[in-house]
């Protein structure tokens, strides 16, 4: 437990952070879901709108710090190799 009024404060800062934090990195995962989903099923056009929304979220997560940049660039570049290899 906290033993001074400023690590108290700290560790409250600290349990919002994570909760922010967490729902970003849930936020991000659906987008991305949503984009692997469309790529399964076959509909280029529903995959193409599903990316061109994830992108931003995947490089705002980036400059947020809740995933790596070079992470957040390696997804939205496998997710587009993807979408331009399908039929």
């Amino acid at each position: 437990m906290a033993n001074t009024k400023s690590a108290t404060k700290a560790a409250r800062q600290t349990l919002r952070r994570t909760a922010v934090n967490k729902s970003r990195g849930s936020q991000v995962k659906s987008y991305v879901r949503k984009v692997e989903e469309a790529i399964a099923s076959g509909d280029k056009d529903a995959a193409k709108a599903a990316l061109a929304a994830a992108e931003p979220v995947l490089m705002r997560s980036a400059q947020k710090r809740i995933t790596h940049k070079n992470a957040a660039s390696r997804k939205v570049s496998r997710l587009s190799a993807r979408l331009k290899a399908m039929p």
